[in-house]
């Protein structure tokens, strides 16, 4: 096992990983930004260490300084997290090269499925069921030729990232005109990568993904599903598990394919495989994400194991010890993001607590939002018997929940858990649309 990991994060997934290390009795070292001097994650590690200014470019992006903090202060892995490195096939090269373990898939693999495109090719050679779609794009003149044979609406999606960022929907050759050069352009500003494709436009459908583990020992498991339809501009908001639209046969079927789907790619550490799942009932294989989640802890509270540390265990070479037999799936849980609407300083914060709800972030008195940094400020869980119950508790919460001295998403939140449409488990990804 390792002695001593550095945090190549901040906010609340850092703060996160430090934990599930202080458990593991393993040292953590934070890395953070001058923004971020006083922010939580760099006092809850045994060792901190400033990588620069406040722009995520001149810090929480700076792979030398990262590699060079965990040089200066022996560690022995980084965990990325998610965003920023996390999914960067050079980043993982450098702690290669460096002797350093990456938490999370090798370069090589990473580089392998990073182009979505490839991807889907090896996930058909899987034996999942793929969205139409096309390769790499050379030209707009050929888009329009693609997209005439797929059949109007088509997405344009970058090969690279993700986060809503490089998609557009297009409905007709004069979106596809207008929107190419943007949607390229972004893109490149975004990843550094302006590839784009195109997919069949599969609506109505819903957002649905799947949690796994894999060892290097060929040993894999599957969490149960996480539905994660309701979004806006293609960032989720509210994720809960499992689908209140997925039926047992239909969870076990799905479990099953992603588990040996994982197996077969070679695939090594958390991951997820996202799907759309569509009014015929199928599931559609769109991408997987070869990082951690946002909304892990969805998975971890229904099925009471912490994928963090057992990301750790195999990045260190230990094997899985339970299987999918192990794995709960009974019982509901949802996740609410909270994010800021607003920067300034924390005045105060109330956080819930009681059987089977957690909060996991970064804020606590006198913190400062800044505006350098994703809007995410904590994530509130929770886990009841029935999905009914879930939502009530939710409900509960959400209105306990209290952050002074800046804006936050929370009184949006507590709408969607009224909402009709996620009350009744009928929404898809549209639903937020018509969301009043």
């Amino acid at each position: 096992m390792f002695s001593k990991i550095l945090i190549a994060n901040r906010g609340e997934i850092a703060v996160r990983v430090i934990r599930a290390l202080s458990e593991m009795g393993i040292k953590s070292v934070a890395v953070y930004s001058e923004a971020d001097e006083h922010s939580l994650h760099r006092y809850l590690a045994d060792e901190s260490v400033c990588i620069g200014p406040g722009e995520a470019g001149e810090s929480y992006l700076r792979a030398d300084r990262i590699i060079s903090a965990a040089l200066l202060t022996g560690a022995k892995a980084i965990h990325p997290g998610y965003g920023f490195l996390s999914e960067n096939e050079e980043f993982a090269t450098l702690c290669e090269e460096n002797g350093i373990a990456f938490i999370g898939p090798s370069s090589e693999l990473m580089r392998k499925l990073s182009d979505k495109t490839k991807m889907k090719e090896i996930a058909q050679d899987a034996g999942l069921d793929v969205i139409p779609g096309t390769g790499i794009l050379e030209s707009l003149d050929e888009a329009k030729v693609k997209a005439k044979e797929i059949g109007y609406p088509v997405m344009l999606k970058a090969r690279s990232g993700g986060g809503g960022r490089g998609i557009r929907l297009i409905e007709n050759e004069e979106d596809l005109e207008r929107l190419y050069p943007i949607a390229k352009n972004e893109a490149e500003q975004s990843f550094s990568d302006g590839a784009l494709y195109l997919e069949k436009y599969v609506m109505p459908a819903s957002h649905i993904e799947v949690q796994v583990l894999a060892d290097e020992f060929g040993n894999a498991v599957s969490f149960a599903e996480r539905d994660c339809s309701m979004q806006r501009n293609h960032q989720k908001l509210v994720e809960e598990s499992p689908s209140a639209k997925v039926t047992e046969k239909e969870r076990e079927i799905l479990m099953e394919k992603a588990r040996l789907a994982a197996i077969r790619m070679g695939y090594r550490n958390a991951g997820t495989l996202e799907f759309l799942f569509s009014t015929d009932r199928k599931f559609y294989f769109m991408e997987m994400n070869v990082r951690l989640q946002v909304e892990h802890p969805v998975s971890e509270i229904l099925s009471s194991i912490d994928i963090v540390k057992w990301q750790i265990r195999i990045a260190a070479g230990i094997p899985l010890s339970f299987t999918n037999k192990d794995v709960r799936t009974r019982g509901a849980a949802i996740e609410c993001r909270i994010n800021a609407r607003s920067t300034g300083v924390i005045d105060a914060i109330h956080v819930p607590g009681g059987p089977f709800v957690r909060f996991d972030t970064f804020l606590e008195r006198g913190t400062l939002v800044s505006p350098y940094y994703d809007s995410l400020v904590g994530k509130l869980i929770v886990y009841a018997q029935t999905r009914d119950e879930a939502i009530r508790k939710m409900r509960a919460y959400l209105c306990e929940l209290q952050i002074a001295g800046i804006e936050t998403n929370a009184e949006e939140q507590l709408r969607i858990l009224k909402y009709d449409r996620f009350v009744d488990g009928t929404y898809d990804t549209t639903s937020m649309e018509d969301f009043k």
